[in-house]
């Protein structure tokens, strides 16, 4: 709910932009900003990066990852998410998350704000705030997992697989495992 209200529908947008590199993306956004706000908000593979912002600067930015030869696409989203438009939804949620106490996790759990791990409850909550408004650092997270902590084979659970998916294009060599449901993964023992 706060992220909707954060900016008012019809207003943002976010769209993929696939078949670029991730550095003439980058380029992308600063050429279409026009003063709008627009920023990368995934960096979820390569080749595969979300940009989200106000409507008019996306739409720009899809044009010209077409001039420049990429395959853009809008995305149907409510909302411009993991961007600077979502500031004021980290500030009404922040207040709440403060108030709540985070244990320690059990394991270390890698941060897509940083793509690093956390090992205690008040850092788990920090990142989670600032992955409100930043982006999803998804690549980075996926190669620390396999280069520093030697992570070989990724899990997900759940209807699809678009994070294995996401995993195949970085780390096409690591094992993946698709789950449909807790009760499968209970299966895996």
């Amino acid at each position: 709910e706060l992220m909707q209200q954060a900016v008012p529908v019809g207003e943002g947008a976010m769209a993929a932009i696939l078949a670029l590199d991730d550095d003439v993306v980058r380029e992308l956004v600063v050429d279409a900003a026009g003063g709008d706000v627009l920023s990368v908000a995934n960096l979820n593979a390569p080749g595969q990066v979300v940009i989200a912002g106000h409507r008019s600067a996306v739409e720009r930015a899809v044009e010209i990852a077409r001039e420049r030869g990429g395959k853009p696409r809008m995305l149907p989203v409510s909302a411009p998410f993991h961007c600077p438009l979502m500031r004021p939804a980290r500030e009404a949620l922040e207040p709440a998350l403060r108030q709540t106490r985070f244990r320690d996790p059990g394991v270390p759990v890698v941060t897509n704000v940083d793509a690093r791990p956390v090992s205690t409850g008040p850092a788990a909550r920090d990142a989670l705030v600032r992955q409100i408004d930043s982006p999803v650092r998804w690549v980075e997270s996926v190669e620390w997992l396999t280069d520093e902590a030697g992570v070989t084979a990724f899990v997900e659970v759940g209807p699809g697989s678009v994070l294995l998916n996401a995993v195949k294009r970085i780390r096409p060599e690591a094992a993946r495992i698709e789950l449909k449901g807790p009760e499968e993964l209970a299966e895996l023992g």
